[in-house]
């Protein structure tokens, strides 16, 4: 009787094993629904941020005063209801969920809760609303990495740090509509150690999230097609030359957001204490900057994709674009600086271009994107393959490569530290998720 029964306990076993309730069934049932929902909702949230921007500028075209008495008020409004109901959601996003990966048990409970997530969706809205200098990307991140988080959990599956890295991914992916972006961002950026299993969770995020955003948005360039290239000539003189001025300028960024948290400066360390105050401060200068110039409010997506395509933008939109940015991200507002960082470039792109007036503009305002955006955030695969992704501009890629490269170094003399990772720091070490 006894050799009756042993059919009978391998095939227990092997349903243990492969059936629909075993773990590899269910990992693969969470992989699939969060990255469907992940694609949703990122679709969702561009369309409502791209929603308020608009209501914004038509305020402003109406009543050209207005930001002067609305950003203030809105910025210290915003940081009081993020410090009262989610302290975790302040700031891009992208440093709460490198934090949470180091600690995955205990991410969901405040770093990427759903309290968390859901306060962080609609400040974002809100601060484009009132004219922030704020791009949706590093939210999306955020707002990724706790859903697919919450699709682990609710299927008993236990949660590593790769799950929140191929939640961000998928959120980059969808966001950009740029799959090779997502992959190479979680390489560089968000996986400190990154784990060899999860390559696979990571790939089949993306593909599943891009497909979905793909699906429903249609096959779109985030800036448009670009087919301009460069000789190999006029690549060697303007690489060097942009990955230079963009590496130096997004270093000086990262140094300044960095040092605004931590410096001991008196007048800088007693505003940190009054949060709200702090925010208005920065509220009004990124109105009297956006008043003054016109140009600045937003996530200046608009702005980049017209200096791409060939439109003339003054010599210090670069520069001004930058301090409305700065002054938005030292704010404590939550909202990213990925597309206000490209936006910056196209600036000093467009610098650029008057030091080069006989090479191809385009490919010009790209190698500025592309440095600065690197000197921002230490990533030069991430930023060359996002910028190639977003224009269709791979005849580019090696000069871009180059770009990229300079940028990363000269952004270390300025900036040891890269941004993303001291940011991190604060939400490890903090009790209540406060960032400044």
């Amino acid at each position: 009787m006894r050799w009756r029964s042993l059919p009978l306990r391998r095939l227990r076993a092997l349903m243990r094993r492969h059936g629909p309730k075993a773990l590899v069934w269910r990992r693969r049932i969470a992989i699939l629904g969060g990255a469907i929902t992940i694609g949703l909702l990122a679709l969702l949230f561009a369309r409502l941020s791209d929603l308020a921007g608009e209501i914004f500028l038509n305020i402003v075209r109406r009543w050209w005063w207005a930001p002067l008495i609305a950003s203030p008020l809105g910025f210290a409004g915003i940081v009081w209801l993020t410090r009262r109901l989610a302290p975790a959601a302040a700031g891009s996003g992208i440093p709460q969920v490198m934090a949470a990966s180091r600690d995955p048990d205990h991410g969901l409970d405040r770093l990427v809760s759903a309290r968390t997530v859901a306060v962080k969706f609609l400040l974002t809205i809100m601060a484009l609303l009132f004219g922030a200098s704020v791009g949706r990307e590093g939210p999306t991140v955020q707002l990724s990495a706790a859903i697919m988080g919450y699709a682990h959990r609710l299927l008993a599956i236990p949660l590593r740090a790769s799950v929140y890295i191929a939640g961000g991914a998928a959120g980059v992916a969808a966001a950009f509509n740029t799959p090779l972006a997502g992959i190479a961002f979680a390489i560089e950026e968000l996986a400190a150690a990154y784990e060899q299993r999860m390559s696979l969770l990571v790939m089949a995020a993306v593909l599943i999230a891009g497909m979905v955003s793909l699906g429903l948005a249609g096959d779109y360039v985030y800036f448009g097609v670009m087919r301009q290239t460069l000789g190999v000539r006029e690549a060697m003189i303007a690489a060097p030359v942009a990955g230079v001025l963009g590496g130096l300028a997004g270093g000086l960024f990262s140094r300044v957001m960095l040092a605004a948290g931590t410096t001991q400066w008196a007048p800088m360390a007693r505003l940190r204490k009054r949060p709200v105050v702090l925010a208005a401060g920065c509220g009004l200068v990124v109105a009297i900057v956006g008043v003054t110039t016109g140009l600045t409010w937003g996530t200046g997506y608009q702005t980049a994709n017209a200096v791409i395509a060939g439109a003339d933008v003054p010599l210090w939109f670069g520069g001004a674009k930058l301090a409305a940015t700065l002054a938005t991200a030292v704010s404590g507002i939550p909202g990213g600086i990925f597309a206000p960082s490209l936006s910056v470039g196209a600036g000093i792109g467009d610098m650029l271009r008057s030091l080069f007036p006989g090479y191809p503009s385009g490919a010009i305002v790209l190698l500025g994107m592309v440095g600065y955006f690197t000197g921002v955030v230490r990533a030069p695969l991430t930023a060359v393959i996002i910028i190639s992704e977003t224009t269709a501009s791979r005849g580019l890629m090696l000069p871009l490569f180059a770009a990229a490269l300079v940028a990363d170094f000269a952004a270390q003399i300025v900036c040891k530290e890269r941004l993303y990772h001291g940011l991190a720091k604060r939400f490890s070490t903090s009790d209540d998720g406060k960032i400044q």
